[in-house]
């Protein structure tokens, strides 16, 4: 027992003084090997599986932006054509609104005009007849009024100068005054 626990303690003072594994010189080699062999793992996986995942992300993105992109513009020569084609019907529209109004103005002003032209000529018609009516009154007035004329001017004769005259003569002098 004496022997071992010499032995034993021994092995902790050898223990004791060597040196952390991964600073141990004679360990070097093993770890370059292992470092090397992790490296060349880690850069075979990255380069083949974790990289091309990310650039098959990366172009998936930019063919989705691209495709977004170009949808983008088509929408907007569609939005454009159709505003276009909007303001064009309008102004097509407009213009027929232009002409109908102007139409159905020249239709009222025509059919105003006719029924003015109707009401004149009416007028004309009575105004004629009634010219002619008036001087037909008048004829028979004048007519009236000579003959009237006619025997007074033979009573007023005969009542101031006491000269019995004729009707004849009378009325020739009343249609030469």
């Amino acid at each position: 027992m004496a022997t071992e626990a010499a032995h034993g303690v021994g092995e902790a003072a050898h223990g004791a003084s060597a040196a952390f594994p991964p600073f141990d010189p004679s360990t070097f080699a093993s770890q370059i090997f292992w470092l090397v062999i992790s490296f060349a793992l880690f850069y075979y996986l990255m380069s083949k599986v974790a990289l091309p995942r990310l650039a098959q992300i990366l172009e998936g993105r930019q063919d989705r932006i691209a495709t977004d992109l170009a949808e983008a513009e088509r929408l907007k020569a569609e939005t454009d054509e159709a505003i276009a084609a909007y303001e064009q019907a309008l102004a097509e529209a407009r213009e027929r609104a232009g002409s109908i109004a102007r139409t159905t103005r020249e239709t009222v002003n025509a059919e105003i005009e006719a029924e003015r032209h109707a009401a004149e000529k009416d007028l004309s018609a009575k105004l004629a007849d009634a010219d002619g009516r008036i001087a037909s009154i008048r004829d028979k007035a004048m007519a009236d009024v000579s003959s009237v004329a006619a025997e007074a001017a033979v009573a007023a004769v005969q009542a101031v100068a006491g000269i019995k005259i004729t009707k004849g003569e009378a009325e020739k002098a009343v249609a030469a005054a």
